[in-house]
């Protein structure tokens, strides 16, 4: 179902899912006058403790979709591993965003994967592994390392093993319960990048500046804006990413995450949601990822983007948290630095808490803040 007009303020939304991307699009609908009802399956949580009303229900329960479709007019989701049947039921009766169709690509690598060699996107080679016979034909393709994933399911270096060999691609696909998988070419890494973009209903397309993105054990760690690359492959990497939402017919928040091996652009993967990556938008930008989110959601056009000053993002684990001597004001004090915590009740070592974005004139010096932050606690940052 699409929207017959522009949602006005005080109109109710609806989000599924109860983490720190919902509770950031909620801090966004609310500044612009618009209600929120989160529906998560947990008692409590980051975006259902400060929404206007919670749902707690499976994502399958159709009385508690049911509910949800009469109370909002507009409905969105923070992560991708929703059902898309799910979305495809809310679609028939309210507007969606993302299109449940593009959620379902990205929930399998196989098939997202698949889309991107469809649609002339580049990509690295990939093999679907369904069995233990297609490791040995896929390596036979393959030149030198290779990483196992699962198909479904896996995030932040989960579901995930560098293989040299069939045989130690093997162990790794026992390891994973011999559940369907991708083996993809390993290549030689300049950089990390991505670009988060909005799109909306009319199908206009509104990137922000492209991230330059370090990861730390498969989690993303750093995030620097705009992006050390040269301005000519900043902009093909903006056009690889328009490109990938116009071949979705996307309507939402986007993120494209990219490779840069030997100076080409490869496509990773996509999530349909704001990404970590855009964190920085809150505190350097006019709008921010999440208020696009709400643009987009509620029929309005995918505002320009324009970034005000250089940022870097640093995530904040629970390794920090847990850290000896560990105080927040060490860094509160700290010159142009903006902290941002989801407001979960346990801190614990790779779980996502918080971030802090680091802004001003100097981009060198806003990097050295970020060493200095993991000096003070090395071993939070190992």
């Amino acid at each position: 179902m699409s929207l017959a007009q522009v949602l006005p303020p005080g109109a109710m939304l609806g989000v599924l899912g109860g983490g720190q991307l919902g509770r950031m699009f909620v801090h966004a609908a609310t500044q612009m006058g618009y209600r929120v009802t989160v529906l998560d399956p947990a008692p409590s949580g980051p975006a259902a403790e400060i929404a206007t009303c919670h749902i707690q229900a499976d994502y399958t329960d159709e009385a508690a979709l049911a509910r949800l479709a009469e109370t909002c007019v507009a409905v969105t989701t923070e992560f991708e591993n929703v059902p898309a049947d799910s979305l495809r039921w809310l679609a028939q009766r309210v507007a969606v965003s993302p299109p449940p169709a593009a959620v379902e690509i990205a929930q399998d690598r196989v098939r997202e994967k698949s889309f991107f060699r469809d649609n002339h996107l580049p990509t690295n080679l990939f093999f679907d592994i369904h069995r233990v016979e297609d490791l040995a034909n896929a390596f036979s393709e393959i030149n030198g390392a290779a990483i196992l994933k699962t198909a479904t399911l896996g995030y932040d270096g989960k579901g995930q093993a560098v293989c040299t060999s069939a045989a130690e691609a093997l162990q790794a696909f026992e390891k994973f319960g011999s559940v369907n998988c991708i083996l993809e070419q390993r290549v030689a890494l300049d950089c990390e990048l991505s670009v988060v973009l909005a799109r909306d209903v009319h199908g206009n397309t509104a990137p922000m500046p492209v991230a330059e993105n370090i990861h730390r054990h498969g989690i993303l760690d750093t995030s620097i804006v705009p992006a050390r690359v040269p301005v000519a492959l900043a902009e093909e990497a903006v056009a690889l990413a328009v490109r990938l939402a116009d071949a979705l017919d996307y309507v939402g928040v986007l993120a494209v995450e990219m490779f840069v091996s030997e100076g080409h652009l490869l496509i990773n993967e996509i999530a349909p949601r704001p990404h970590n990556s855009g964190h920085f938008s809150i505190d350097a930008t006019d709008y921010s990822q999440f208020d696009q989110q709400v643009r987009t959601l509620c029929g309005l056009p995918a505002a320009t983007v324009r970034q005000h000053t250089p940022a870097v993002m640093l995530n904040i684990l629970g390794d920090l948290l847990l850290a000896k001597d560990f105080d927040w004001p060490r860094i509160m004090q700290m010159t142009g630095s903006h902290l941002h915590l989801y407001g979960k009740s346990e801190a614990r070592a790779g779980r996502k808490m918080g971030h802090i974005n680091f802004t001003g004139d100097d981009q060198a010096a806003l990097i050295d803040a970020v060493d200095r932050v993991k000096s003070l606690w090395p071993e939070a940052f190992h």
